[in-house]
């Protein structure tokens, strides 16, 4: 009887244990998903800054000619 007190109760631990530990990986994986998206709208971004500067260049050129 003592021994299945004692591995209920390390069986408790390891499965608060687990949880914690499935708990801190879900948090890593939606900041890094988080960290993608932020990347991904800066990434849009710079494409819609490359854009602008290659028409403003082409313009230039075309005033030049």
């Amino acid at each position: 009887m003592m021994s299945q007190n004692r591995q209920t109760e390390k069986d408790r631990l390891t499965a608060s244990n687990d949880y914690l530990v499935n708990l801190k990986s879900e948090i890593i994986v939606e900041d890094l998903h988080n960290k993608i998206d932020l990347l991904i709208c800066q990434q849009e971004q710079y494409k819609k800054d490359q854009e602008m500067l290659l028409k403003i260049i082409e313009e230039l050129k075309d005033k030049t000619y």
